[in-house]
C-alpha cells in the first residue's frame, strides 16, 4: 500500500536490492584468477604504505593518531605501521586509512565519481591483523598476505564499479561513502560473514548515507579531506562488526521510496553498476608516482615540469598561461583567489602548475606555507586560463583510454611563447606501467627509510619484493616488521 505522495506504507519486508544482492555474490562468491590483478595489488600495498610512512612526518596526520583516547590501547592489538600503536581494529582502520591518504598521493579511480581505492586498506589491513592474532591466541592459522590482497582487489572492484556512471559528487556526496561500503562489504567476509551478512553490513553502509564534499572546495577547504576516508573505512569496519552480532539489515535500503538513498540522497536517481564484478578496477588504477596532487592535475604538473627550463629566467616576463584540462578538472581544481593551507593547494590546479614553472619540482612540502609565500607563485596563478579541452573530456571517459589530458602553454610579453606540452596519460597509468614501476619502487624505498632503521627497510623490501614471498606471509609477521 502506498500514500498519495507515492511513499509505501506496507510493512512487508522487500527483497534485497539488486545493488546488494550483487556485490555480496561477488564478495563471497567470486574467485579472483588475474595474475596482474594480484601483481599490481602488491605494488599497490608498497605504494599506500610509502605515503602512510611519508605522512608520519606531518603533525597535523600524527596528532589524530593513536587510541581514540589517551591510555585505551589494546593489548595484542593491531600494529599501525611506523608507529608503536596497538589498537582496537576500528581505531586502527581510522589510524592507517588516514596516514595512507594524507598526502593526496595514493592511488586514485577515475570516472563518473572519482576516489582513491586502496584507501579501504586502512579497513583491509587492520582486521586482516586483528583477525590473525586472535587466530594464533586460539591455536589456528593466521591469514596471509594473500588474503589481504584478495580483499584489497575486492574492494578496488566495489568502490571503481560503483563509480563508473554514478557521480555522487554533482549531487554534493563526497567519494569517501564508497570507501565505507567497499570495506563494509569485504570486511564482513573477512570476519567470517555469509552472503546474508554481507548484504546486511551493506545496507547499513548505504544507510549512512555521506559526508558533504565542503571541505573539498572552496571557500571551506580543508584538511578533513585527508582523514575523511580513514575515518569512512573504520566506519565500514565498525559497521562489519555489529552485523557480526547478528543485527539485522534493510533490504530496500536504496530503493525504499521516500526514505531510501535513492530518493533522499540521490535526487531519485537509481544506483547503475555498468559491469560485472572482477578485476578490472584493480588492473587499471592509477598511481601517484610523480606528484602529490590530485589526480587530474598530474599531467599537468608534468607538462610544467617540462617547460621549466624555458620559463625559469623569464617569469617576470609571463604574460599568460594557459591551462588546457578536462571538465571534471575544470570543475574540481580551477581556482582562484586565496589558499589558506596546504589542503586548499593541493587541489588548486593553478598553484600545481605554478610550483614547477617556479621551481623544477611539485613535493608535498611544496603545499606548505613557507613555500606559498613566494611571491612568484600567486604572480602567475593571477595570469593563468584555464579552459576545457573537449577531447580531453572526451577521453577521460573513454573505457578503451581513461586518460587524463593536460596542455599548459606559457606565452610572454614580447609575443614569443614556450612549446605547447600536452600529457595525455599520467606516469602511473596502465599504459606507463613499464615506465611508472620502477619509479613507484624508488618512491617506496625512500618513504620507508624516513621511518625505519637499515635492517628493518631490507626485511620489508626483502618481503615485498616477490610476489610468492609476500602472498605466503602470514599477516601478523609483515604487520611487526613496520612496528616501532
Amino acid at each position: 500500500m502506498s500514500t498519495a505522495d507515492g511513499v509505501t506504507k506496507s510493512s512487508k519486508r522487500p527483497k534485497p536490492d539488486r545493488e546488494l544482492v550483487a556485490i555480496a555474490d561477488y564478495v563471497t562468491g567470486y574467485t579472483v584468477k588475474s595474475d596482474e590483478a594480484y601483481d599490481t595489488a602488491r605494488y599497490m600495498l608498497m605504494d599506500s604504505l610509502a605515503c602512510a610512512m611519508l605522512a608520519l612526518q606531518y603533525p597535523a596526520c600524527t596528532k589524530l593518531l593513536g587510541p581514540v583516547v589517551p591510555g585505551a590501547e589494546m593489548a595484542n592489538g593491531v600494529r599501525v605501521p611506523g608507529t608503536s600503536y596497538r589498537l582496537d581494529p576500528v581505531q586502527a582502520a581510522f589510524n592507517i586509512g588516514a596516514m595512507i591518504r594524507w598526502l593526496d598521493f595514493n592511488d586514485t579511480w577515475l570516472a563518473a565519481e572519482w576516489g582513491h581505492p586502496s584507501d579501504n586498506l586502512g579497513g583491509i589491513l587492520a582486521v586482516a591483523d586483528y583477525l590473525s592474532r586472535r587466530n594464533i591466541a586460539e591455536g589456528k592459522e593466521p591469514l596471509t598476505m594473500r588474503e589481504v590482497l584478495t580483499a584489497a582487489i575486492k574492494a578496488h572492484e566495489i568502490q571503481g564499479v560503483i563509480a563508473l556512471e554514478n557521480s555522487f559528487n554533482r549531487v554534493g556526496l563526497d567519494h569517501v561513502m564508497l570507501c565505507r561500503i567497499a570495506t563494509a562489504a569485504v570486511v564482513t567476509h573477512m570476519l567470517g560473514g555469509s552472503r546474508e551478512d554481507v548484504i546486511n553490513a551493506l545496507s547499513h553502509a548505504w544507510i549512512d548515507g555521506s559526508s558533504l564534499r565542503t571541505y573539498r572546495h572552496a571557500p571551506n577547504t580543508g584538511s578533513r579531506k585527508s582523514w575523511a576516508a580513514g575515518d569512512a573505512s573504520a566506519r565500514g569496519v565498525r559497521l562489519a562488526l555489529i552485523t557480526m552480532t547478528g543485527e539485522m539489515g534493510y533490504p530496500s535500503a536504496l530503493s525504499a521510496r521516500g526514505w531510501g538513498f535513492s530518493d533522499v540522497l540521490f535526487k531519485g536517481n537509481k544506483l547503475k553498476l555498468k559491469q560485472d564484478f572482477g578485476s578490472y578496477v584493480m588492473e587499471n588504477i592509477l598511481f601517484k608516482i610523480a606528484f602529490p596532487a590530485e589526480f587530474h592535475a598530474q599531467t599537468a604538473a608534468e607538462a610544467a615540469m617540462t617547460l621549466h627550463d624555458q620559463v625559469r629566467e623569464r617569469l617576470d616576463q609571463v604574460d599568460r598561461v594557459v591551462i588546457e584540462t578536462q571538465e571534471a578538472g575544470v570543475r574540481i581544481i580551477d581556482k582562484t583567489g586565496p589558499l589558506d593551507n596546504p589542503a586548499d593547494r593541493d587541489h588548486c590546479i593553478q598553484y600545481m602548475v605554478a610550483v614547477p614553472l617556479v621551481f623544477g619540482r611539485l613535493t608535498a612540502d611544496d603545499y606548505e606555507d613557507h613555500v606559498a609565500a613566494d611571491p612568484r607563485i600567486d604572480a602567475l596563478r593571477k595570469k593563468m586560463e584555464v579552459r576545457e579541452n573537449k577531447a580531453f573530456s572526451k577521453d577521460y571517459l573513454d573505457p578503451k583510454k581513461r586518460s587524463i589530458g593536460n596542455a599548459v602553454q606559457v606565452f610572454f610579453q614580447d609575443g614569443s611563447q614556450t612549446d605547447r606540452v600536452q600529457v595525455d596519460y599520467p606516469i602511473g597509468h596502465r599504459r606507463r606501467r613499464k615506465e611508472g614501476i620502477p619509479m613507484l619502487v624508488g618512491k617506496f624505498d625512500r618513504a620507508v627509510a624516513t621511518r625505519l632503521a637499515p635492517r628493518r627497510v631490507a626485511a620489508i623490501q626483502a618481503a615485498c619484493g616477490k610476489q610468492k614471498t609476500l602472498e605466503k606471509m602470514p599477516v601478523h609477521a609483515f604487520m611487526d616488521l613496520w612496528a616501532l
